[in-house]
This record gives C-alpha cells, structure tokens and sequence, in this order.
C-alpha cells in the first residue's frame, strides 16, 4: 500500500520530488520563499542524506516527504503516487527526544504499536526484542530521564522502526550526541538499516557523517529559495564501520569534492543568520 492506502506501482521511487517550492505567507502579507525548484528522488532501499548550510531548507524537504507541508508548486510522490496528507508509509525522528517522560523505555517503545490495536502483551514483547536489537535489553524499565542522551537516541530508533516503516525520515537526530556516541548510533543504525533496507532521507550538517552513512549525499544551497546544487554518489562499499571507512582515501576524495561545492554556501548561510 502507498502512503495514501493505494497499491504500490511497481518500480517506483520510494520518495519522489519533482520540481517542489516551498513558500510561506508571512504576516506582513509578504511570502518566504525556503526552497525553489528541487528535484530529488531516493529509491526504494537507498539511503540518501541531505547537506547544506543553516536554514537552507534541509528539514523543510524532510517535512513534504512526511506529508507535513504541501509544496507551493511541484508534486511529491511515494511509491510512485502523490502524496496527499500525511505520509503514513514514513517513520521520523526528529532531533529532539519524543520520548513521553512518564513513561519507561519499553512503554514509549510499545505505545506505537498499542495505539494502532495490538494487544498490549504482544506489544510488549515486541518492544523487549527492539529493545534488545538496540542494546538496550536491561533498561525496560527506566524513564527517559534515567538514560543518557545515546540511551535515549536508541529508545527513539527502536520506537520509530517497530512499526516498520518502510521509509525513514531522519532530521539531524544524532546533533545533540557527542562525536563518540555519534559514531556508534551511526553504526547501530547501519546495522539495522542494513537488515531490510528501508529507504532512508536523512538531514544533517556534518558532511563526514553523511558520506559515511550513505549511498548518494546531496547539496543544498544556501537559502532564501534554495536549491539542490549537487548529488554525488558514494563509491565505498558496504558493510561499513564509520571509524574505518574516514580512513579510506576514497572518503577524502569524495569530501574534498563535495567540499569545493559546499563551502561557499556555507559561509553564505553563515552571514545571513548572524553567525547562528
């Protein structure tokens, strides 16, 4: 089924953009234009992470994909149809925790699958095993605020793929973590990802994160009305270990390449927030 209730056409594109902008009316009745004319598609078991400068429109496109914000102008399509409403094929997480305090890491893990009518034993169960897939298996009982940051990034997964979307929408969702939990979140979520291949739209600021992580990295430029301005796909194979593929000469390569096209967008970014 697509993300609409309707049969999947063969072939098709997990997530398609074609020619979307994004406007939004502002309330001196002038309009902000955040991204203009992008195209991007991501098939069916690929992982793609998009790149850019502060407030270039990265999340923005996060966003149509998941169905949040219809496009000005342009279509967004999933598995081929276009997508009105929310997408329901998608899971997101997002770089704030969504985790519900009040609740242990098992139950916020459960609750997704209870509020769609499993019954509540087998939910659990369920949530027991994705908790032991994320390493998680002795901490059922614990409340967000007895995890750390990483603790809680790995509920987070485990919430978000137990309900086994069949694309993943990831908007900057290791920011907060430093550079060493970073690297083992990168790889525990290679490791699952790896295991069915969802499709994968993942956001993120760090470059060296999303060469390591994907198979093709795209460009934004700086906004207002931003565009895509590169795609390049990774050449390195897989299985991958994040920590040992930055040592490949054909990362640095890649790096530097894509470098040369996103640095000056960068410091354009730079200069229209204030340095923020």
């Amino acid at each position: 089924m697509d993300a609409n209730g309707a049969a999947q056409p063969a072939g098709s594109a997990a997530v398609e953009l074609s020619g979307a902008t994004i406007a939004f009316r502002l309330a001196a009745g002038t309009t902000y234009t955040a991204v203009e004319d992008a195209s991007l598609t991501v098939a069916d078991g690929e992982f793609v992470s998009i790149v850019g400068p502060t407030g270039c429109g990265k999340s923005t496109l996060l966003n149509v994909a998941a169905g949040l914000l219809t496009p000005s102008s342009g279509r967004a399509a999933i598995f081929g149809r276009e997508l009105f409403g929310l997408n329901r094929q998608a899971g997101y997480l997002f770089q704030a925790d969504a985790l519900f305090p009040w609740k242990t890491a098992i139950d916020n893990i459960s609750i997704g699958l209870e509020t769609a009518g499993i019954p509540a034993g087998e939910a659990h169960a369920r949530a027991q095993d994705w908790l032991a897939r994320v390493g998680l298996a002795a901490f059922a009982g614990r409340y967000p605020h007895m995890l750390s940051g990483g603790q809680r990034k790995r509920v987070g997964l485990a919430q978000v793929l137990i309900r086994d979307p069949k694309i993943l929408l990831m908007d900057e969702p290791f920011g907060p973590l430093d550079a060493q939990t970073r690297q083992i979140m990168g790889n525990l979520l290679l490791d699952l990802w790896s295991a069915d291949r969802k499709a994968v739209l993942f956001v993120t600021h760090d470059l060296e994160e999303a060469i390591a992580l994907s198979d093709r990295v795209v460009i934004m430029s700086a906004g207002p009305a931003a565009r895509i301005i590169g795609d390049w796909r990774v050449p390195l194979p897989r299985p991958r270990d994040i920590a040992e593929v930055k040592l490949e000469r054909a990362f640095h390569d890649l790096h530097r390449e894509i470098w040369q096209t996103l640095k000056d967008e960068v410091v354009k970014g730079y200069a229209q927030t204030g340095g923020g």
